[in-house]
C-alpha cells in the first residue's frame, strides 16, 4: 500500500459542512460515510469500536484536528472519511475545537499500513498553512488535490 492519504479519499466520503457540533453526533456523521463502503465488512461492528477507542483516549492531535480511528477486523481495507466543521466540535475529553476530522479503519492483521499513513497524515498537517489550505477548499474534489499537491511537495513526488 502507499502512504498516500490522497489513493484513500473519495469525494462521496468527505463532508465539508458538519451539521453536528457534539463529538458522538460529529464522529456518527462523518463515519456514516463509510456505511456503504465495500471495504466495511460490518458497519455496526466498526462503528461501535471506533467509539470505544475514542473512550479510551483523545483522539485529538492539536491544532484543532482529530484522528478517531478504530483497528479492527470489520474492515478489509484501511478506510477513512473526512468532515470539517467551520464552527468546529468540542472533544470535551481533551477540551479542544475540532474542525477537521479523519474517522479512519484498519484491519488488526495490518498495522504497518496503518502507521505509515498515519506518519503521512500527520507530516501533512504539520504547519499551519498545510492545514489553512485543507481548511479552506471549496470541494471534496478540491480537499482532494489539495491533499495530493501538499503530499507532492512533503512527501515528494509519488513513484509508481
Amino acid at each position: 500500500m502507499s502512504a498516500r492519504l490522497s489513493s484513500l479519499l473519495s469525494p462521496d466520503r468527505i463532508s465539508l459542512h458538519l451539521q453536528s457540533a457534539n463529538r458522538t453526533s460529529a464522529i456518527n456523521e462523518v463515519a456514516r460515510l463509510l456505511e456503504t463502503h465495500p471495504d466495511v465488512a460490518n458497519f455496526p461492528g466498526f462503528y461501535n469500536e471506533l467509539l470505544a477507542r475514542e473512550r479510551l483516549d483523545t483522539t485529538c492531535l492539536g491544532n484543532e484536528i482529530a484522528l478517531p480511528h478504530a483497528r479492527t477486523e470489520h474492515v478489509k481495507k484501511i478506510v477513512i472519511a473526512v468532515g470539517r466543521s467551520d464552527g468546529g466540535v468540542l472533544f470535551e475529553n481533551s477540551n479542544q475545537n475540532v474542525r477537521l476530522m479523519f474517522v479512519l479503519g484498519t484491519p488488526k492483521s495490518n498495522p504497518g499500513d496503518y502507521l505509515m499513513l498515519v506518519g503521512s497524515l500527520c507530516r501533512l498537517i504539520k504547519e499551519a498553512p498545510q492545514r489553512e489550505a485543507l481548511l479552506a477548499a471549496p470541494s471534496p474534489e478540491a480537499f482532494i488535490a489539495t491533499v495530493k499537491a501538499l503530499e507532492d511537495k512533503v512527501l515528494g513526488p509519488e513513484t509508481k
